[in-house]
């Protein structure tokens, strides 16, 4: 292979393409000095615009990159702008392909050739047209050569890279420039390789040398006095004058640095979003564009990769106050995001009403690393040997968290880098993890990184507990938490398959969006479906009155199923259940309601009378499920299985309402609730539970008999198909043992005495309808009852009663004064006494209708709401 001279050819390949547009040559030395004292006017007539490879991605796009720079009305304008889109991969193609010495290198060459010629016939004309073709054949003739080095060599140094690579973003200039004029703007192109200067560091990272790019700025400046600059993006120069970049997101670090240099008015970055978002919408849907961020605000969410900008474009404008513009180029009529200095804290309408926590970003793919031990605490050093081992094996900590013990250190790194880490440490620590000094260097892989950031959270109180809280309720366990005193942002580390549900709850419970609710609803029987036209009903109102979004994603009977990704739309669920309807599979159900991680929070709601059912609540539970019944038969089955079920209740941020197991919708499990928890003490609960016993005893009078009686209610909707089930008394004895319990009395069903209505030669009779031909045979003895109440001014009624005091329950047909309350009835009305302490003298009476689908769905929807303010849901 023949020597290559790196120096001679490098000397050689600047003299003739360093700067397509130099105003420094030789020439300019002699230049009169009338020239030279032209000065830069520094300030807000200046506003700096940048436009990414998107934005100049094809012809029609350049020209609306022209039409908003003719359209901005500010005094003088310097634009940047990147390569066209997808021309730097190209660019970085070329050298990797040249390296390895394959021949394509040159056939890719012509191919961005090619590409920018194309875009050059269609966007100019004439002269201009002739200028671009004729310095582009240049370039790449001398590109060719330099690629041809490349290959023969196998090897290019950084600034040679750099060199070729730069070509994107001056031949995007040229373009540019050359349509700007041709719109009738006095313009110019600018290669800042000539103006900023940078020093490369160790970090593959550059810093800007603002003095001495000033100085040259100025003497560029005075050379090309135009109101409207063009400027390439992502290049340099080093300050041995040798072409560098300005590393990621090098174009956007241009703009800033050049709104410093010219003090600007404002930097506006025209993207392709319309502005930044509130969290990552492919997570959130209900995501919302911020207005407005501090600077310290959008550098942490930045660096908590969200899709904002580099933290280091921050600094050089935040020294000058100058305000960042996040515009989408493709939506003009979005206002976008202006990062700067926040004004105030008050709104409009002068109230403090913006959100402590702006937004959250997250960062996946992590691993954390635990080096834990007692020789740790205490001993000066270790955490330097720790993160000296880290440093050693070239990874990157994304995030650090100590106790205060030093018993331990734990960290999050690159999920790939995670083996080297704990190598190194295994290494550097092998003395003291032999001696027990050090016990273990765990790894905890395939965890997410979830930032909360907001300026305002370091001055308002309780932000971490609302964090804290609504991961909590969504069953999120945080396995490490950071927190610098600035306050200004918030990390935890959580299960990688976690972060999407975790993402939804905290931006939900900060007013950010909707608290979203996955439900299940088993058994769209009448109650359940009752409960589903009430959801449809009340949607929309829920959206945008309460915030609230209930969604339901499945909807199983004992035969069919439906399930939907999106949500069931509720206008035409049962024509959806009954054409669209798949098996039953209660495992497949409750996978696919609780399996989406895009929403938080999963309730499944029991509308059936199922024991088999209800047998699930625990395990649901467990799993981090809500669930609201109206079916008696979880509380009011084995003893055990219900304390069991509510110890896990209060064990877990799970909540289990069941309101309409006794009542229908009447309020009575929560004031009991309400009367246990403010310290009152149960002395007696009394009660007509059964809206159908309460119908026919308010109607068994006059000269109705008692079968009449019951035919009515069952003609009217209100008995179950077979009315022995309401006539046993069974059903009012599950209500008496519910309530029981609530009350701390630790009683089995068997041990409520329970007096049944039905006849006994009629219990095993046949079937429902001979039961309501053979009960007018029996109606002489409950005649005959209610004669007996009558001569004494009484009125027959059917309670339940639970004696505290004397640790027992009943049920039974009772005697009740015509003044008394429980006499006062109508309808299907219920009616429930709470003697206590401070209720002793006159009960607490709660009444109202205690029956029919309406009432009991409404208790539900009562309780599923109640959930949702729980969850986050204004109140």
């Amino acid at each position: 292979m023949p020597f290559l001279d790196w120096g001679s050819l490098w000397q050689g390949q600047a003299s003739l393409n360093y700067s397509l547009y130099s105003s420094i040559t030789s020439a300019d030395f002699l230049l009169d000095e009338a020239l030279e004292k032209i000065q830069l006017p520094k300030g807000d007539t200046w506003s700096i615009h940048k436009f990414g490879g998107t934005c100049m991605g094809a012809s029609e796009r350049i020209r609306n990159v022209a039409d908003i720079i003719a359209k901005d009305e500010s005094e003088r304008k310097l634009v940047v702008v990147s390569a066209m889109s997808k021309v730097t991969d190209m660019m970085y193609g070329l050298i990797e392909r040249a390296q390895s010495r394959d021949n394509s290198y040159a056939t890719a060459l012509d191919a961005v050739m090619e590409k920018h010629k194309f875009t050059a016939l269609d966007l100019l004309e004439g002269d201009d047209l002739a200028n671009f073709l004729s310095l582009l054949n240049q370039d790449i003739s001398n590109l060719k050569a330099m690629l041809r080095a490349i290959y023969i060599a196998g090897h290019a140094t950084e600034s040679f890279s750099d060199f070729v690579v730069g070509h994107g973003e001056l031949w995007s200039a040229q373009l540019l420039s050359a349509v700007v004029r041709k719109n009738g703007l006095d313009c110019t192109c600018m290669d800042t390789r000539e103006v900023l200067v940078v020093n490369p560091t160790s970090s593959n990272q550059v810093d800007p040398d603002y003095l001495e790019s000033g100085r040259r700025l100025e003497k560029w400046y005075s050379h090309n006095p135009f109101n409207t600059i063009v400027a390439t993006g992502f290049i340099a120069s080093t300050p041995q004058n040798i072409p560098t970049t300005l590393k990621r997101d090098g174009s956007d670090f241009s703009a800033a640095i050049m709104g410093a240099l010219f003090r600007a008015r404002q930097v506006t970055i025209w993207t392709d979003v319309d502005g930044v978002y509130s969290a990552d919408p492919r997570k959130v849907s209900d995501a919302v564009i911020l207005r407005e961020l501090s600077y310290q605000e959008a550098w942490e969410m930045s660096y908590f990769g969200a899709n904002v900008l580099h933290p280091r474009t921050i600094i050089p404008v935040m020294v000058y106050d100058i305000p960042i513009v996040i515009r989408n180029i493709f939506n003009l009529s979005a206002c976008g995001t202006m990062i700067c200095r926040p004004a105030g804290s008050e709104n409009e309408n002068g109230q403090r009403m913006e959100s402590p926590v702006k937004g959250f970003a997250t960062i996946d793919n992590l691993a954390l690393v635990n080096v834990e031990g007692t020789g740790m605490a205490g001993v000066p050093g270790t955490a330097s040997d720790i993160f000296g081992a880290v440093r050693d094996s070239g990874a990157n900590v994304v995030m650090i968290s100590q106790a205060s013990s030093e018993h331990s250190v734990c960290f999050a790194v690159p999920e790939k880098e995670v083996n080297a880490v704990a190598a190194a440490l295994e290494s550097r620590f092998r003395q003291a993890l032999d001696a027990g000094r050090l016990s273990q260097i765990a790894v905890i892989p395939n965890c997410s990184i979830l930032a909360a950031v907001g300026q305002k959270m370091a001055s308002t109180p309780g932000v971490s507990a609302t964090l804290f809280n609504a991961l909590a309720k969504a069953n999120i366990n945080v396995r490490a938490i950071a927190q610098g005193c600035s306050e200004y942002n918030i990390t935890v580390v959580i299960k990688r398959e976690d972060c999407t549900r975790a993402l939804q709850a905290v931006h939900s419970r900060f007013y950010l969006s909707r608290t979203t609710i996955a439900m299940g609803v088993i058994g769209p029987g009448l109650i359940g479906g009752t409960l589903l036209d009430q959801l449809r009903d009340q949607a929309a109102v829920l959206k945008e009155k309460f915030n609230i979004d209930l969604r339901v994603m499945g909807i199983t009977g004992s035969r069919t199923m439906l399930l939907s990704d999106a949500g069931i739309d509720l206008s035409i669920w049962r024509d959806l259940l009954r054409d669209k309807g798949e098996k039953a599979d209660m495992h497949k159900f409750v996978q696919r309601v609780h399996g989406n991680h895009s929403i938080p929070n999963t309730v499944l709601v029991d509308c059936t009378a199922d024991s088999y059912v209800a047998s699930h609540y625990h395990d649901w539970l467990r799993r981090g499920l809500h669930v609201i019944t109206p079916n008696k038969k979880a509380n009011s089955g084995p003893l055990e299985q219900y304390l069991k079920l509510r110890a896990l209740q209060r064990q877990s941020y799970t909540h289990y309402f069941y309101e309409a197991t006794v009542g229908a919708g009447l309020p009575i499990i929560s004031t009991l609730q309400g009367l246990l928890e403010t310290g009152d003490k149960i002395l007696r609960i009394e009660g007509i539970f059964s809206g159908t016993l309460s119908y026919i005893f308010n109607n068994f009078v006059g000269t109705q008999t008692f079968s009449e009686a019951v035919k009515e209610a069952k003609e009217a909707g209100y008995t179950e198909p077979d009315p022995r089930d309401d006539l046993s008394g069974t059903d009012v004895a599950r209500k008496v043992i519910i309530l029981a319990r609530e009350s701390g009395l630790k009683l089995e069903l068997s041990d409520i005495p329970v007096q049944s209505l039905v006849p006994e030669p009629l219990k095993a009779s046949g079937s429902a309808e001979e039961f309501m031909l053979q009960l007018p045979r029996y109606d002489q003895n409950m005649a005959e009852r209610r004669q007996e109440a009558e001569a004494a001014g009484e009125v027959l009624r059917y309670v339940g009663v639970v004696d505290v005091v004397n640790q027992k329950g009943t049920v039974e047909l009772q005697r009740y004064k015509k003044e008394h309350p429980f006499a006062q009835l109508s309808g299907s009305d219920n009616i429930i006494a709470f003697t206590t302490q401070r209720y002793e003298n006159q009960p607490l009476i709660v009444r109202g209708p205690g029956a029919g689908a309406d009432v009991t769905a409404g208790g539900v929807f009562s309780d599923i709401l109640r959930l949702a303010s729980y969850l986050g849901a204004p109140s």
